[in-house]
Parts: structure tokens; sequence; C-alpha cells
């Protein structure tokens, strides 16, 4: 880190000290991802011999044979590259209440619950208290370099949709919950000084509500009455700012009764958000008339920029799966700049976009070398297609093929693999990157996607092996008609908020029974159990997905399919029928030959924390 910058001025004003304090804030801030760029592998030394000193009675390490070494050279010798279904004993020994030293010296404070998922299951990441000072210190960086390309922004507010989400303890009684939980949860959110960059539309207290309508009503209301401020707008993902423009679009003559008297819709039942509310809402009918008139109009397009008019960009992430809601944002927000400003994880935060106003399609991370050690695994494409070739154990050679994070090579797509300080040791993340190009010696990575997914909307992540188990215990409704599944895709439908998975299935029968309404509708429903937690969570309690739908197909549809992708240069011999799709026309051919469809009629079952957890209570 470099050293605290010396003043060499003296402010006379109130205003002008705190302007002088800023552009002090900020130079540091820049200054700092300048040193850690330069020196990236010495950096990446320190950060692992550190991490190994401080845990160097650990009995994983111990376990390997590491005894204490803290170089590079030895380290990769012995320590294996790992995924969590290789730790996962250790995670549960720590869930179920042993305190002694396994991945780490420091104790566990709590699991940061991952969007991906073993077994159905969230996976669950040890973490510990000095964790939230590396998240604060990624979060530190994003609005000095955001100020280089948009000035002022320290003079007005952030609308920001922020919710948390529900959270269990683990048997051994150590909280499980996501990340952006824990850490609004956290003193560094709850009572961070006065910060103008952390200056939100939304009071704590609405962001802290565990009910999501309250929660979301609560933070529009409050955003909407402070319209005129408002200079930046966004969510986590670009998936939960949409949903908040489509609540507007159902609730706004609320809302706008609300303003019009000063006073808040009886339904926001919650005391701390009532009186959080209650301290910025004052009866303003001619904003309630601005609003009405506005949502009143027939098109919604540029909605962002009519109701909100400072605005300067929506900050939402739109790599990977998210850039399928591209188009929606563009159309809400009159094509303002879509800004993608970091990389994080339940792991670890990664690193930092230098070019925020970059499109979409040009967004890369640098990876900030203090944050944990890099490795990369390199990637291969498979026999000239798309799919990507990573291995799901690696072999000896493999292990040696891992390279440090000056030595990856432009162009060339890797897995990521990480030391962290909370006791992951040459974990394998699951994200694909692909060099982009360097800052400095630090390397820059375009987020290519997460390893095996299929199907997303939101934070849920399903992969082909998930949803073929899925299929097949959802095909068994099917035996009584004599009927059975020929052939059978999917698509994540963005077209409706919230987003839903689409199965398409093209069926032989023998019977002549006819397949009656309620037999497609369990076979939904068993779908949606038997998709993974994350899953389900996002259809019980955040609302974020919407019911399944099963679209059934004319028999030779598939037949028609791979017709369509031979035309277009697939060889026949290597042809097989994709488990999703996302090309339009290939959406087209399969929606112009649906016979029927149907949506499951109930949500699936879901509860916070594990089965297993559950079951131990029982």
């Amino acid at each position: 880190m470099p050293e605290a910058p010396k003043k060499s001025l003296k402010a006379t004003t109130t205003e002008e000290q705190h302007e002088y304090c800023l552009a002090e804030k900020n130079k540091a801030a820049l200054e700092f991802i300048e040193d850690v760029t330069t020196n990236a592998d010495e950096v990446q030394k320190k950060v692992l011999a550190e991490i190994l000193t401080r845990n160097a009675c650990v009995e994983y390490l111990h376990r390997h044979g590491l005894a204490g070494y803290t170089d590079r050279d030895t380290f990769k010798k012995l320590v294996p590259v790992i995924t969590y279904e290789d730790l996962q004993p250790d995670i549960n020994r720590i869930a179920n209440g042993d305190t002694s030293q396994i991945l780490c010296s420091d104790p566990i404070s709590e699991f940061l619950t991952s969007s991906g998922t073993s077994g159905g299951e969230r996976k669950l990441m040890p973490t510990i208290e000095e964790e939230m000072e590396r998240r604060s210190l990624l979060y530190s960086l994003l609005m000095p370099l955001m100020s280089q390309s948009v000035e002022g922004l320290e003079k007005g507010k952030g609308m920001y949709f922020l919710f948390i989400k529900s959270e269990a303890k683990t048997p051994g009684g150590l909280v499980a919950r996501p990340v952006l939980t824990s850490y609004y949860k956290s003193s560094h959110f709850k009572e961070r000084p006065y910060d103008p960059y952390t200056n939100y539309t939304s009071p704590n207290e609405t962001i802290l509500c565990p009910d999501s309508y309250q929660s979301m009503y609560s933070q529009m209301l409050c955003g909407l009455v402070h319209n005129k401020e408002v200079l930046r707008v966004g969510a986590v993902f670009a998936s939960g700012f949409i949903r908040a423009i489509r609540f507007l679009e159902k609730h706004w003559q609320s809302l706008c009764r609300d303003i019009r008297i000063g006073t808040i819709d009886p339904q926001i039942t919650d005391p701390s958000v009532r009186e959080a509310v209650s301290r910025v809402l004052k009866p303003d009918p001619k904003l309630a008339d601005f609003v009405e008139g506005e949502c009143r109009k027939d098109s919604w397009q540029g909605i962002i920029t009519r109701l909100w008019p400072n605005t300067k960009y929506v900050d939402v992430i739109v790599t990977g799966t998210m850039s399928q809601y591209i188009p929606t944002l563009d159309y809400y927000s009159n094509s303002l700049p879509l800004v993608c400003t970091m990389y994080a994880s339940s792991e670890c935060y990664f690193g930092v976009n230098l070019n925020p106003l970059c499109k979409p399609s040009d967004v890369s991370y640098t990876l900030i070398p203090t944050m944990a050690y890099f490795e990369f695994l390199p990637v291969h494409k498979n026999n000239g297609t798309n799919s990507i070739s990573v291995p799901k154990s690696l072999n000896d050679k493999e292990k040696q093929d891992l390279v440090d994070l000056v030595d990856v090579k432009l162009g060339q797509e890797y897995e990521l693999v990480v030391t962290t300080y909370a006791g992951l040791y040459r974990y394998r993340v699951g994200d694909v990157l692909r060099v982009a190009g360097f800052k400095n010696k630090a390397p820059q990575f375009n987020f290519v996607c997460r390893k095996n997914v299929v199907l997303s909307i939101d934070s849920d992540k399903t992969d082909e092996v998930e949803l073929q188990t899925a299929v097949k215990n959802a095909v068994n409704h099917l035996m009584p008609f004599d009927a059975t599944l020929t052939e059978y895709t999917s698509f994540a439908d963005t077209s409706s908020i919230p987003g839903h998975y689409v199965l398409y299935w093209e069926l032989s029968q023998k019977g002549s029974t006819q397949i009656p309404p309620s037999v497609y509708e369990d076979c939904c429903l068993t779908v949606e159990e038997s998709l993974n937690s994350v899953y389900r969570q996002g259809r019980v309690s955040d609302k974020s997905i919407g019911p399944l739908e099963m679209k059934i197909v004319e028999t030779g549809t598939f037949d028609k399919l791979m017709d369509y992708a031979i035309s277009l240069g697939a060889s026949i011999n290597q042809y097989k029928t994709p488990r999703c799709v996302k090309f339009a026309p290939i959406i087209e051919l399969l929606n112009s030959r649906v016979v029927s469809n149907y949506f499951s009629p109930k949500c699936p079952k879901w509860v916070p924390g594990h089965k297993q957890w559950c079951n131990n209570k029982n």
C-alpha cells in the first residue's frame, strides 16, 4: 500500500475541505492500484508467504506435508489443486462444530453461501473477520475509478436496490449466508462514516428489511422522493434492477398516493422501515403528479431518465449470463452507459474494472494482487467447437500447467484457482476468464462463463447433469400413459420478469389415453423440486424466478433442429442435441412447432440452510 499522500495545500472552507479530502482519497486509491499492478509478482509472492506463515500449523497443510514451507515451488509441489467436493469433509467438520485449526489459524467467523451448488445445496465458503477489511478495500477503489470518467458524482445520491437474503445456522452454530447479506449486516456497512460516494437514497433499514416486498417498496419510494438528486442507479445484477422497474410498473399508483399525502402504505408493517421512510417522506403533490404523468404513458421506454433525469449511468453486472438483460436495460434507460465495476464471489473478492464506461462486451477486470494468491489453469476449446474443456480432476502434467498471475498469455482462456487468507488452498473457483490485456504487470480478464452452467435467470446456476437428473425424475409421470421422452432442450426466458426456465419436450406415445394437463404440470413441479436450493430459493423466497414452463412440440421437431444446425455448418457425425438454446432463430423454430404448454402449478419446497441440517432438527 503506498504511503498516505502528504498535504500540499490548505482548504479554507468546509466545502473546500470536503473536496480536498475526497481528491486526496481518490488519489491514494489510484496510487494503490498503480503500485500493486506495477509490482504484481512481488505482491503475489508476499501474499502467498503471508498466508502460509499464518496458517503453518493448520491441519490441512500438515496433511499435505508442507511443514512450514512458505515458498511458491514447494507449495505447488505438495498442495493439490482441488474442487469443493475435495474440501467438503473439512467444511462439514467445521459446520458441525469442530473449532480446531483445520483450514485456517484464525477462527472461522461464518460461512458464505455460494450461488454455486454441490449435491443440490449451496456451497459453504469459510471466512474470517479480517476478510471484511479486504472486501471493504475493493469497494473503496470503485468510486475513485468511476470519478475519473464521470465528474460530480459526489454531489448527488445513488439509487441502488440492495437486499438481504435468508440465513441459517449450521449444527455447530455458525451463520451461513450470502456474502452481500454478510456485508450489509456488518458494521462496515451499517456504521460507515459519511462518504458522498456511499450516499444512497435507501435508508439502511429498508435494505436490511427481510421482507422482499416491503424492502423493494420502501426503497423505490425513497428513490422517487429523491429523484432530482439521483446521479446513478443500480443493483447487484441486471436482473435485480429490471425487477425493480417492473415492480414500479405494477405499484406506481400506491407509490404516488404515498408521495401525495406523505404517508407510507399500510402494507408496509416493519416499524423500523416505516420510521426510516417517514424521515424523508413529506407530502409532495407536485412530485406525485409528475411521477403519475410519466407512469401513465403508454410507453415505458426511457423511464429511468424520465423519472430520474440526472442519472449518468446504470451500475449492474451485465457480464456472463446477465448479458441477456442488456436490451431491456437499454430500453428502460435510453441506452445510458451500463457499468460493471467489480468482479467478486463468495470465495474471494477478485478485482475491478479500470475502464468502467466501456461497452458491456468489452468489460475486463484487473485482479488486485493483494486480495488472494491467484493461479490459472489453461482451458481449451473442444475440436473447433465453442464448448470449453476443463478437466474435472487434474493429472500431474495438468497440475504443472498452472501459471501465476503475471505469466498468463494474451488471448488465452484459463480457469481461476485461488488461495485465500480464510483457508482455501489452490481452490478451483469454476470461472473461465480470457486475458484481454494488462495494467502494468497485472493481467486484465474478460469473464467468459461459469464452468458447466446451462441455465441461469438470476443468481441460480443449473448445469447439464442436474437438468438431466431433473428431467429423468419428471418423465416418470408419463409412464402410466405409455409415453416416453424422445428429446428435449431448454431455454432461459427473460422476456417476462421474473424470467423463467422453459423446457421443450418431444414425446413418443404408444398408448391411446390422452395425457391430461395436470400430469404435465406435475412434470413441471417435479423438475423444479429436483433442481438445486439456489433455484428453489429464487422461486420461493426471493421471487426472482417465475414458474417453470413446459412446451410440448410436434413429432420431428428435433430432426428439424438438427437439419438447421447442419445447414449452418455443423458436422452430422458430431452433432448432438444442445441441452440449452440461446440462438434466436432456433428458439423461433422450436416455438413455431409448440402444440401445448404448461406451467408449474405451485412453488417447490425450500427451507433456509442445508437439507441435512433440517433433518437433524427433526
